[in-house]
């Protein structure tokens, strides 16, 4: 008995001190942790307002080009003849490329096309890539394809164009939306999204503006402005 007495005694020596148990009683400083500062990260150049700005004024300027296109003047008319033989000449996109009323109607629904099929896809992108590298890679497809509606020459040219048009405003129709909901502060949510698509009627009304003023000189020339002006934005 002397002998386990002695071997406890000796076990207890070798052993090392209990530390005291740290407590997250707040009424008790002396047990508990000091907190460990941690510095904040340096705020990014694109602030929350600042990217409510940006793409409102994207989301205005995509809808400039809608309303354009279908103003007076850049959509234009066929020419027509009267009963005497004396033909008028056409004037902007159907006068120009002497389109029928379906050509004029399949190439409104080209850009459709372009955005119904795009949209989901980019959608899903968003998934697995950066939802804003997205939108910059299809807002450029929208500016080359722009572009080259100023420069097409016949009726399928201008076709395939706003197809791709309607490809490139896709990632910013199915992306915008979202990316601003998720950036918004929370009882600001409602107001931004609503300025958001505010843009939407005020672009399609400046659009119709603009198409008729710039079309005096040459209907061409409105996609390449436009173009110069979300390429700078």
């Amino acid at each position: 008995m002397a002998q386990s007495e002695q071997q406890q005694q000796q076990q207890q020596q070798h052993q090392p001190p209990a530390k005291p148990t740290q407590s997250s009683n707040p009424f008790n400083p002396q047990m508990t942790t000091s907190p460990i500062s941690v510095s904040a990260p340096n705020p990014s150049w694109f602030s929350p307002k600042r990217l409510l700005v940006m793409l409102c004024t994207i989301n205005m300027i995509n809808y400039v080009d809608r309303g354009a296109i279908a103003s007076n003047g850049v959509n234009g008319s066929i020419g027509i003849c009267d009963d005497s033989g004396i033909c008028s000449a056409g004037s902007g996109i159907q006068g120009d490329f002497k389109l029928s009323n379906f050509q004029d109607g399949v190439l409104s629904s080209a850009f459709m096309v372009g955005l119904l099929m795009a949209s989901p896809i980019f959608a899903s992108l968003a998934k697995s890539h950066n939802p804003f590298r997205l939108i910059g890679v299809g807002l450029s497809v929208w500016t080359f394809a722009t572009a080259g509606c100023g420069s097409s020459i016949d009726f399928w040219t201008i076709a395939i164009c706003r197809m791709l048009v309607g490809v490139g405003e896709a990632s910013f129709i199915s992306l915008a939306a979202p990316f601003i909901d998720d950036h918004a502060p929370a009882p600001q949510k409602t107001a931004w999204l609503a300025m958001f698509y505010m843009c939407i009627p005020t672009g399609i009304a400046v659009g119709y503006v603009y198409g008729g003023f710039v079309s005096f000189y040459i209907w061409k020339a409105i996609f390449f402005f436009i173009k110069y002006i979300k390429s700078v934005g």
